[in-house]
This record gives structure tokens, C-alpha cells and sequence, in this order.
């Protein structure tokens, strides 16, 4: 492996998880991102990585104990016992206990703490954690859907090998918990461009700039609703450039939420896919280590698309228009099958020059009280950690190279397709159930008296094949189909699941 090499973490659980039938958070969009980085080829030209899970130690280096044990013990079966701690954790509506809810933030955080450790060790330059990103979450409370906040535990682990760490979020929600958490240092400088308002979470104005030793190590960017892409590099460009010579980071975090862009379900701006991945792009050119993850991001296709396109950013490779048919999830992107289709404006720009222009320079202007700083006494800098290394090590020997270089990932693959026909055989056996969002993906056939309800984006083959079985009978069947896929993948059903 070489410094150039982009790692990329997944692991194949990661999207199972299920919020609740209403819930707009969907794990399975990692899955459908996952698939379109599969279809493209992009895995032959990253160094594909499982996700580890995070242990307790690890979690605590951040959040509270008794948050942490709370966590490790909630489950749908035993909420009622634990109901009277939700309102202490802020557990409800947004933030509900679901099933493996614990197994899922140790997941989503592996990436992001391990991937830190990658970049504290020079092993690369560019780590991808799709999963993490989850920039709410409190010291000792859930919060925006959000449970653990891998990011503030990235971010620690950066600060042991790096003096300054550089965060920006590009979600259009506030990133409160990561600024809240190191409000008051001048070692980690948060940057959020975000809608401002009448707006989840309301907070992040613009004179909300950190306290104490941390005062103006704060940087929020509140926008209005329905902003363009020239308007969003307008103001992201400048800010950026100055934060990189004022501040002049060791390491960067970049968060990508993808509910910037149009069309989202829960987001207001008009950014297109090009504009959003032109951030990661200009942040990139840097040429700073970087930690890149996900964050928020509700249409689940445009999900998918937004983090595929900019894993093939990372890469400096530039993803043809089409869709590859050989996608599993090839339906899912109807109509158009598009890697970066137009997205309907919803929303007037409500951002005018003259409010951005005065936005800009008060921040420039803040951003010049800041050069040089900070005058940080800095601990010895400790040598490379053979526990850490041995760890990284010995979660890259699941994937060897062959003689081009090119990682060996039939494994990879065949997980991707088996997984895929798992998740058919939960949804008929009854385990998995449609919400709205997915109801528009269900093709319900013409004979209302059959109870065959087949998802649009299963392979044809599949489709075929599932037709005539209902959720309530043929189990025995279905299971046997199943290993019948895993024979025609030549893969080891015990290895993939």
C-alpha cells in the first residue's frame, strides 16, 4: 500500500439497520452507494477496508459512561424497563431505539477512528467513511438521528499526532456537536456552512465564534434557504482559502452531508451534484490529510449518487453520466438511470448578493485575527503505535493484492449480491417493511388478490424467481434459493455472512 492510495471503509452490515418504518434516516442508502462504487469499478482502485466496530474504550474517549451503557442496553425488547432514562438521552421521534441500534454507532465510528489512526501513522493521505459523519450527537445525548459522534472521536484521535485540525461541514444542518465539543480550543477549527432559522438545529449564527481559548476558532456560515451552486461557491471558496492560510491545518475532517444538494427530503438548498462534489474537489486541492464521511442525506438515490461521484472525486477520476447496467440497484435510479441528473429548484434563493458579500467579509475579516495562531504548547508528539499498526495491519490482510497491485475483492463483490438477496428474503418473510419512500421503489402486480410485492430494483432474474412467493409461506424454498445464489457467486456463504 502507498500514501496515495484512497482507503475505503464499508462494512456489509452497515446498511441493515432499520430506524422505523417512518424514520427518513435509511441505512440502506450505504448500501446503494456502496453498490454504484462496486458498479463503476471504483473498488478496484481503492484499498477497500472493513469497518471495525469500536469498542467501549473507545467510545468513552468522548462520550459519558452512563450514556455508553445506556446505548449497550437499549433495545426495542427492553424499552419499556429503559424508559424512564429517554428523556435524560433525549431518546423519542428522532432519535428512537431500534433493533442492533448499539452494534450500528460502534460500526459507523470504526471507519472514521481507525481511519484517523491511518492518517496519524502517513499510511494515506485520503480515507473515505461513508457510514460516519454524524455530527449531532452530544457527550451524553442522541440527537438529529445521530447517537455517537464519530467525528468529535476522529478528531481526538487526530489531535495526539497533529497541532491543528481543520473541520468543515457541508451538511445543510448546523454541526452543533462537533463545535460544541471543542468550543473552547484553538487546536480544532470548525467551519459549517448551513441554512440558519427556522431550521433544525437552530443554532451556528454567525457570532456564535467559540469561547475562551477557542474564540474565533468557530466559523458558522448561516445561509438562507434555496441556494445555487454559484452562490454556494461564492461564499465557500473564500472562506476556505482564508481558513487554510489563517489556521493552517495539519489534517482536515470533511463532512459531506448530501442533504445540501436539491430535492432532498428534508433539505431546502438548490445545490446540484456537480456543486456539491466541487467542494470536496477545491477542500482536496489542499493537499492536507483528509478524513471524508458522510452526514445527512434523505432521498436515498441521490444519496447513493452525491458519495459514489465523490469517491470517484477522491480518486481524480471522473464517472461517465450513465449509470452501469450491471448495478444491482440499476432500477433504483429510474427514470434517466443518471449518475448526476438535473434537480428541481423547489426553492427561491433566498441568499442575495449584498448578504453574501456582508457574510464574507465579516468572516475574512475574523478569520485575519487569527494567523499564526494557535501558540499551542504541544506535548512530544508519540511514535507510532505498534497496538494501533498491528490493528490496521491486521484488518488489510483480509484483502490481498495481486500481482497488478489491484486489490483481490471477489469476496467484496459477492457480498454486495448476497446481501442483496438477504434483504429480499427479509422483506418476504416479513422482517423488513416499506415505508413511503420505499413504497415508490414496489411494483404491486395487477392481480390485487396476490400478496407478491416485489421491489422494481431486484435484478430481473430475481424478480422472476420470487414471483409466486408470498411472506407467509415458502420460507423453506426461499432460504434454499438463497444458497443457491451464493453457489452461482462461488463464494462461501459462512465467509460473506
Amino acid at each position: 500500500m502507498t500514501k496515495k492510495d484512497v482507503v475505503y471503509y464499508y462494512h456489509k452490515d452497515v446498511g441493515n439497520y432499520h430506524y422505523g418504518r417512518h424514520h427518513p434516516m435509511k441505512p440502506q442508502r450505504l448500501q446503494a452507494c456502496n453498490d454504484l462504487i462496486v458498479a463503476y469499478g471504483l473498488h478496484k482502485k481503492l484499498k477497500v477496508v472493513e469497518s471495525p466496530r469500536l469498542n467501549v474504550s473507545d467510545l468513552v474517549t468522548f462520550h459519558s459512561r452512563e450514556y455508553i451503557d445506556f446505548l449497550r442496553k437499549a433495545s426495542p425488547k427492553c424499552a419499556s424497563e429503559l424508559e424512564s432514562s429517554f428523556s435524560s438521552f433525549n431518546i423519542g421521534e428522532d432519535c428512537p431505539i431500534f433493533s442492533g441500534m448499539f452494534d450500528y454507532c460502534s460500526l459507523y465510528a470504526g471507519g472514521s477512528v481507525e481511519g484517523a489512526r491511518r492518517l496519524n501513522h502517513k499510511l494515506n493521505d485520503i480515507v473515505i467513511n461513508w457510514p460516519g459523519g454524524l455530527h449531532h450527537a452530544k457527550k451524553g445525548e442522541a440527537s438529529g438521528f445521530c447517537y455517537v459522534n464519530d467525528i468529535v472521536l476522529g478528531i481526538l484521535e487526530l489531535l495526539k499526532y497533529h497541532k491543528r485540525v481543520l473541520y468543515i461541514d457541508i451538511d445543510i444542518h448546523h454541526g452543533d456537536g462537533v463545535q460544541e465539543a471543542f468550543n473552547n480550543t484553538d487546536r480544532v477549527m470548525t467551519v459549517s456552512f448551513h441554512r440558519y432559522g427556522n431550521f433544525f438545529p437552530g443554532t451556528g449564527s454567525l457570532y456564535d465564534r467559540g469561547i475562551d481559548a477557542g474564540k474565533l476558532f468557530a466559523v458558522n456560515v448561516p445561509l438562507n434557504e434555496g441556494i445555487t451552486d454559484d452562490n454556494y461557491k461564492f461564499i465557500f471558496e473564500p472562506i476556505i482559502s482564508s481558513v487554510m492560510e489563517n489556521f493552517d491545518p495539519e489534517a482536515i475532517v470533511l463532512q459531506c452531508g448530501s442533504d445540501s444538494l436539491g430535492e432532498d427530503r428534508l433539505g431546502s438548498f438548490n445545490v446540484s451534484f456537480d456543486g456539491h462534489a466541487h467542494c470536496v474537489a477545491f477542500v482536496k486541492s489542499f493537499r492536507k490529510p483528509m478524513l471524508v464521511l458522510g452526514g445527512g442525506g434523505y432521498t436515498l438515490r441521490n444519496v447513493a449518487r452525491c458519495w459514489a461521484n465523490e469517491t470517484g472525486v477522491c480518486l481524480d477520476i471522473e464517472l461517465p453520466n450513465e449509470i452501469p447496467e450491471t448495478a444491482l440497484y440499476y432500477q433504483f435510479f429510474t427514470p434517466g438511470f443518471l449518475l448526476k441528473p438535473p434537480l428541481k429548484q423547489r426553492h427561491t434563493d433566498a441568499n442575495t448578493q449584498p448578504f453574501l458579500e456582508a457574510l464574507k467579509s465579516d468572516i475574512l475579516d475574523c478569520l485575519r485575527q487569527i494567523r499564526g495562531a494557535p501558540s499551542v504548547q504541544m506535548q512530544t508528539i508519540p511514535g507510532s503505535r505498534l497496538d494501533e499498526l498491528e490493528i490496521i495491519d491486521l484488518h488489510d490482510a483480509k484483502y490481498v493484492k495481486n500481482k497488478e497491485g489491484i486489490p483481490e475483492l471477489k469476496k467484496w463483490e459477492a457480498t454486495a449480491e448476497l446481501n442483496y438477496f438477504t434483504d429480499a428474503f427479509k422483506f418476504l418473510k416479513g422482517e423488513k417493511e416499506e415505508d413511503e419512500e420505499e413504497k415508490k421503489t414496489i411494483c404491486i402486480p395487477e392481480d390485487d388478490s396476490s400478496d407478491d410485492k416485489i421491489p422494481r430494483n431486484w435484478p430481473e432474474g430475481w424478480k422472476n424467481s420470487l414471483r409466486g412467493f408470498s411472506r407467509s409461506k415458502n420460507l423453506k424454498e426461499l432460504r434454499e434459493m438463497e444458497r443457491e445464489a451464493s453457489k452461482r457467486l462461488k463464494v462461501d456463504v459462512n465467509i460473506v455472512q
